[in-house]
This record gives structure tokens, sequence and C-alpha cells, in this order.
């Protein structure tokens, strides 16, 4: 890794470099946290966890090849170079920032309430089409997972699509500045996390840092749908290029066709021309999340026909809007975290299918003093788009199935269960073959659990 001494590292982090024996000027080849992962010549970051301590694995990575170790306490019998430092996660976010400084490549960071993650997968398929990348994996997103992926960056990487997550105040200001973005995209303004940030203007207010760390000659990239990112009219100087549905902004959307669970088609219009494109994935924010794309490659000089075949080649992630065919039954696969926005937009995507339709909801954490009411009107939302089974599992849900019964007229049969393990006992009674399925509730919950049990229990 480029200029990653063990003297710079230990001057990045202010730490003081114990027993390196004349390799001070020896370069790490990687960064982990995991000893499990060490290779030869890495770097291991020995931090104390909720249930691990990493202090413990030092001489095992020792003997894996590790080139040194950051490390809060002294090791007993210490059997290579380390750095000591008064905070190992400090440390990490330290070595990532230094690094970042020294990469020559462009960086995309990516925010939003919703829909970041699908977005990214957007963004990385079009650039992959002409440039080298990488992209975030996984949920690797906030102030451990962000420096770890920046830590991964290659020296032959032309482009890094960054996902950038947060759930207070001060966080992205943070990630900001190890990222350094060259060009910012926010998905959406939703209600997420409101039991820290307060209200959508807090969350506005929260994301915006995003442009703190921006390099000068940035770019923002921002939805012009959504009532609160268009009163972003100036960003550092700069006006954003804002992508929607509509002609007046920069990048747009018409003659969309919603395909059901096979996708959509649009036609995307930038730059006074135009071109058609499939989108394999369902749910109208698919939409966004390729005009999202289309506005990043437009700054970074892609042609229409790159784009175009970036779009049509994105897959789709585990845990977000995965459509899981079955041979007897077909499960959306949305179980990787929910709140009020992304569920509705959940439930649109499942009335999209041409079967019977079974909706299973569970508890929206962080949601802040508004948390009943917001599960009610999700609740109502479901039965007003008429799934024609609607199951609430959790604590918090039990105001969702209220809203969900209260809705006059509604032909939803709607089920209460307290937790996910007596849903269990009885998920065989209630999805059919044929059916399809949406499995949805906050990461919390662990809703991925149910998703090999769906289809093992269909007759």
């Amino acid at each position: 890794m480029k200029n990653m001494t063990l003297h710079n590292i230990a001057k990045a982090v202010g730490g003081e470099l114990l027993l390196a024996e004349g390799r001070e000027e020896a370069e790490i080849k990687g960064v982990v946290l995991d000893s499990r992962k060490v290779e030869p010549d890495f770097m291991f970051v020995a931090t104390v966890g909720e249930r691990v301590d990493g202090h413990s694995f030092i001489d095992s990575v020792f003997e894996k090849g590790a080139l040194c170790v950051i490390c809060e306490k002294e090791p007993e019998n210490p059997k290579g170079a380390y750095i000591l430092v008064k905070d190992s996660f400090q440390a990490l976010k330290d070595i990532a920032k230094f690094y970042r400084e020294g990469l020559n490549i462009k960086v995309v960071g990516i925010t939003g309430s919703v829909g970041k993650t699908s977005t990214k997968e957007f963004i990385a398929s079009v650039l992959a089409t002409h440039y080298k990348i990488l992209k975030t994996e996984g949920n690797f997103n906030n102030e451990v997972g962000l420096p770890l992926t920046v830590l991964r960056i290659k020296e032959d990487t032309e482009v890094a699509v960054l996902e950038m997550g947060i759930s207070d105040f001060g966080e992205m200001h943070r990630l900001s500045e190890i990222a350094k973005p060259d060009i910012c995209v926010i998905t959406n303004i939703g209600q997420c996390h409101l039991e820290n940030l307060g209200t959508r203007d807090g969350i506005l207010k929260a994301k915006s840092e995003i442009f703190d760390f921006m390099k000068e000659d940035g770019s923002v990239c921002l939805n012009g749908d959504d009532d609160k990112l268009i009163t972003l009219q100036d960003v550092n100087g700069k006006k954003p290029i804002f992508f929607g549905k509509t002609s007046n902004q920069a990048i747009y959307a018409s003659d969309c066709e919603n395909k059901g669970l096979s996708g959509s088609k649009a036609v995307i219009h930038r730059e006074g021309r135009s071109f058609s494109v499939a989108i394999p994935l369902p749910g109208d924010h698919m939409i966004y999340n390729a005009l999202a794309a289309t506005a990043v490659a437009t700054v970074l000089g892609l042609s229409d026909e790159e784009i175009q075949s970036g779009i049509e080649e994105v897959q789709s992630v585990g845990g977000r809007s995965h459509i899981i065919q079955e041979d007897n039954v077909t499960i959306i696969d949305d179980c990787y975290n929910a709140n009020p926005v992304s569920m509705k937009a959940a439930i649109d995507l499942l009335s999209m299918a041409d079967s019977r339709t079974v909706a299973i909801l569970g508890d929206m954490f962080e949601l802040g003093s508004n948390e009943r009411i917001l599960h009610e009107e999700v609740g109502t939302y479901a039965a007003y788009r008429n799934i024609d089974t609607i199951i609430c599992v959790g604590n918090l849900s039990k105001d969702m199935y209220e809203g969900a019964k209260s809705l006059d007229g509604t032909k939803s049969k709607v089920y209460y269960y307290a937790d996910k393990d007596i849903l269990m006992e009885h998920l065989g009674e209630l999805v059919r073959k044929g059916d399809s399925v949406l499995v949805k509730a906050s990461h919390g919950m662990h809703f991925e659990e149910l998703l090999d049990k769906i289809s093992n229990v269909i007759e």
C-alpha cells in the first residue's frame, strides 16, 4: 500500500512505534480488525468490542505473518512490531484518512434515508463499464466499515463508490473527512433515525455534512423530486445536478413503464439527448437509482451506451428488494432494514405481483416519539394497497396491525404475532403455493431467518 510504512502510520495515528527493529519503512499490504483475515505483511488493529477483545489475538496474528499491530494495551510478550495508541477505533479512522489523502482517484460518496445500497449498486455497475472501480461491500458504511473499505482501495483503482450511513449528528462530518468525496449523492430525506435527528429537517442537516470535506472542484447529485433536497440550490458555490421525473431536472426520466416484478422501462434524458433503458430491478424507486447513476456517469464523462449497459446489468443485493424465485413461491427479500418510506415502497412493489400477496412486516426501530403513529400508518397503507394477507410481527407492530384493521372496507386478512418465533410455527397456515411474499423489518428483527422457512413450509 503506497506510503503506508510503519513510520508514516505511527505518525498519522499519533502512536508510539515499538519493536520495529529497522522495519520502520516497511509497507503494509492490508489492514484488518478480524484476526482471521490476517495475511502476511498485514496490519492488525486490536479493538475492544462488546463481546471480544482483539488484544487476545495478537500472538496469533504474528504467527500468521502480520507486519505490525495497533493496540491500546501493551502486549505482555510481543512477537513483532506494534503501535501503541489511546483509541484503536480512532486510529483506524486516522489510518484511512492518511491513506485516502495519498490516493489519486475519484470518490463517489452516497447517502440518504432510503436506497443507499441499491443506488450504490447502480452507480458501481454503470461506472464499471468504463473504470476500474471499488465499491462498499455489505453494510460497511459506518465509522468502522467506511475506513476498512477505503483501506481496500488498490493502486489500480480509478473510482471508489462508497456508501455512507449515519444515525446521529456529527457522524457524516467524520465520514466525509475520511472519504473526501469528489462526487456527493443524496438519494432522499425520509423518516429514519428520527429518534436522534428529530425531524426531516434534522435529517437533511445531518446528511448534508457529507459536503464538509468534499473536494473543492466536487460535484453534487441530488434527487430533485425530494421536497427537502430541492431546497439545496447552492453547495459550496455550485448548483447541484438534480435528477427526477420532471423535465425541469438536469437529468430526468420519461415514458416510464412498470413491468411488475420484472422491473421497468424508461427513457432517460440528459444534456439534450435521450436513450431508452430496461431497468431489471422492480420498483419505482429503481428508476431514481438509475437516474442517480446517470448523473454520476455524466460528471465522469461516460457515454449513453455505457450508462445503458451498466443499468441493464445491475444485480440486486440480498436483503434489499431481492427477488427470490422458488418453485413454489416468490419471495421479496427486503429484510435488511426498514423505515416508513421504505416500507411503503416495498408494499408498492409487492402489490405489482400478479399472484396472491402476503406481507410479513416487522418492527421499525429508531423512529422517535412518533413511532406508534408511523407503524399504524404503514399498516393502514398495506391494507389500502389491497395486500391479500398482512402479517405484523413484534411489539411495535401491534400498532401496524391496528392500522391495517382500521381501514374501512379492507379485504385484507390481517394477523398479529408478538415475535418471529411464534409466527414461524404458523407460517404453513398463512402462506400458500404460488404466493408472492414480502419480508421486511428493521435489521434487529433478524427476519432473514424467515427466508428459508417460507418455502419449506409450503406443501
